[in-house]
């Protein structure tokens, strides 16, 4: 069982071979940095908050439906224990990303991040949310939110450090990590940082979740995402090889030529590589969606599908209206939507009231501003390929 620091070694890649890493993250850092600053309706945030909760809890097996999700936001929780659970721990995880990001913003938030008491913070936040029925192992084993494990675990094929040297393990890992400053080198210790989390596996429970929390927020701090992606979506969609790779970097070192560490370095460098891989096609893929000259493209075949098709007073006229308000990423006063819409006012009164039932446009109160919507429904439209199983869900609940 491990108990010396040299145990974990390598941390990161021997300098002779990180350049291909480097070159991966400096692409990455240049293409995350321009998407983050695009401006964008705020309803899309909320919707990938939502997202990544989904993602999140698939790659544990324990997702729910999104319209599921969307029913939990309300306290809408099923009947059914089991699912009420899952429901809640969605839940848990929406807010939790969202009180992360804003403790743990800009450079000093990053840099805070790589800390033992920030990563028992990171498990409390998401943890602390749960109702004591939820805070329990499949084998009834109880999980204290932020609380260190007191006892030895197995892990697949890896047995992780004893749960005395667990703590000694983490401020190694804490300041080894946290002094890794310069930017794509940063990038390439986060992703290793994963890693080495989960072999140091802290927790009774929730270290992948803590891992990927660990991992977005600070991505998010540092002005890599804003809000716009998050590299759970990648891991989701390719988990068999998520776990994989995760498990072949806590393998042992495979001869002379594989690095001067207890651990494997190739599996790591191969790990690194995967995330790095992941986060550029993510960024790549939402930059895609972004695309300016596509998207009122994209608002025309959803009003048109919504006019001939479902026939519930959204009118083809909305279009200039709902292209400006996502451009734009702000509200606009009530008046001023119904005068871009070309017509009588009592016709206009019609299709704005049309649009907020069909959650196009969104409204704090009955005269309040609108912003634009992104229901779940309008996904195949707006966003095809986002959220594929959002899409599907919304369409099978049309359907009926």
């Amino acid at each position: 069982m491990y108990s010396q620091l040299h145990q974990f070694e390598p941390l990161l890649p021997s300098e002779a071979r990180m350049e291909p890493l480097l070159a991966k993250a400096h692409d990455l850092s240049r293409a995350a940095t321009l998407l983050a600053g695009t401006r964008v309706p705020p309803q899309l945030r909320e919707l990938l908050r939502s997202m990544n909760s989904y993602y999140t809890n698939r790659i544990e097996g324990q997702h729910t439906r999104p319209c599921e999700i969307e029913q939990a936001l309300r306290k809408d929780f099923s009947q059914d224990v089991v699912l009420a659970a899952k429901q809640r721990l969605a839940v848990a995880h929406i807010e939790a990303e969202q009180a992360l990001e804003q403790r743990y913003g800009g450079t000093d938030g990053a840099h805070a991040l790589y800390a033992v008491d920030a990563v028992q913070d990171l498990h409390r936040e998401l943890f602390g949310r749960l109702t004591a029925a939820d805070l329990l192992t499949s084998d009834k084993a109880l999980i204290e939110p932020g609380a260190l494990r007191q006892q030895d675990v197995q892990v697949g094929q890896h047995l992780a450090p004893a749960s005395a040297s667990v703590p000694e393990f983490l401020g190694r890992w804490a300041a080894f990590y946290g002094g890794v400053r310069r930017g794509e080198a940063a990038l390439i210790a986060l992703a290793c940082a994963h890693q080495r989390l989960g072999w140091v596996h802290p927790f009774v429970d929730g270290n992948g979740r803590v891992m990927r929390l660990h991992t977005h927020t600070w991505l998010t701090a540092l002005g890599y995402t804003g809000g716009l992606w998050s590299p759970l979506r990648g891991f989701a969609r390719s988990t068999e090889r998520y776990y994989a790779l995760l498990a072949d970097a806590d393998s042992l070192r495979r001869g002379d030529l594989d690095g001067r560490g207890n651990l494997s370095e190739q599996a790591l460098i191969a790990w690194a590589d995967y995330v790095l891989d992941t986060c550029l096609d993510q960024v790549r893929f939402m930059s895609s969606m972004l695309d300016f000259a596509t998207i009122k493209a994209r608002i025309e075949a959803c009003l048109v599908f919504e006019s001939t098709v479902l026939k519930q007073g959204v009118r083809l006229e909305a279009l200039r209206a709902l292209h400006y308000l996502f451009l734009s990423g702000e509200d606009m006063a009530r008046g001023d939507f119904k005068s871009m819409l070309g017509m009588s006012e009592r016709g206009a009164t019609d299709a704005l009231g049309a649009l907020v039932k069909r959650g196009l446009l969104k409204s704090d109160s009955p005269q309040g501003k609108v912003r634009f919507g992104l229901p779940q429904h309008a996904l195949r439209f707006l966003f095809p390929q986002l959220w594929p199983e959002a899409e599907a869900d919304a369409a099978g609940l049309q359907d009926k």
